[in-house]
């Protein structure tokens, strides 16, 4: 095994961490879509995939190391919100959250001179700024529209998307 015994239970419990965060967001897109809210509903549901697909990253990682891949059990996370904004609160705070943990696996690989993993979890170092950046503004924007202005919310969201795919906006 290329990683010791606590490293193998870390990751594993951070495996975990990411398949929360999906079912996290896939409930935060429930919630968009029973609001009426399709833009932010995809939006969510697109963050949901991204989160299950760092889980397989760890999945992959944790096997490739010669490790026993145990998925921890994984509480629901709430499917209802006081608020669009309350729910975007949620999220931020739950990147925040994986932020810190992956600064705290990072700080494990360097104590154990564990270069592997530390190289391994680079990539989610970067992720998560980008993460945490998306998060934030996203907050910012449902905040300076308020609970009144939300398809201003469901145009800005269809605009970077379309951006993002490569798309032209109008306005």
């Amino acid at each position: 095994m290329l990683i010791s015994e606590r490293m193998e239970k870390e990751l594993n419990e951070h495996l975990g961490r990411e398949l929360a965060a999906s079912n996290q967001y896939l409930n935060i897109a429930g919630y968009f879509d029973r609001e009426s809210l399709p833009e932010l509903s995809e939006f969510f549901a697109h963050q949901s995939d991204e989160e299950r697909e760092h889980a397989i990253k760890f999945f992959r990682y944790i096997l490739d190391a010669g490790a026993h891949v145990r998925v921890p059990t994984i509480p629901a996370p709430p499917a209802t919100f006081p608020s669009a904004e309350a729910a975007v609160q949620q999220a931020l705070d739950w990147e925040l959250e994986v932020t810190r943990q992956i600064h705290r696996l990072v700080d494990l690989a360097r104590e154990e001179r564990d270069h592997s993993t530390e190289e391994f979890l680079r990539w989610f170092v970067e992720e998560q700024v980008e993460e945490v950046k998306t998060m934030d503004e996203l907050l910012g924007v449902i905040r300076r529209a308020g609970p009144d202005r939300l398809l201003d919310v469901e145009q800005y969201i269809a605009r970077k998307r379309a951006g993002a795919s490569g798309g032209e906006s109008a306005g």
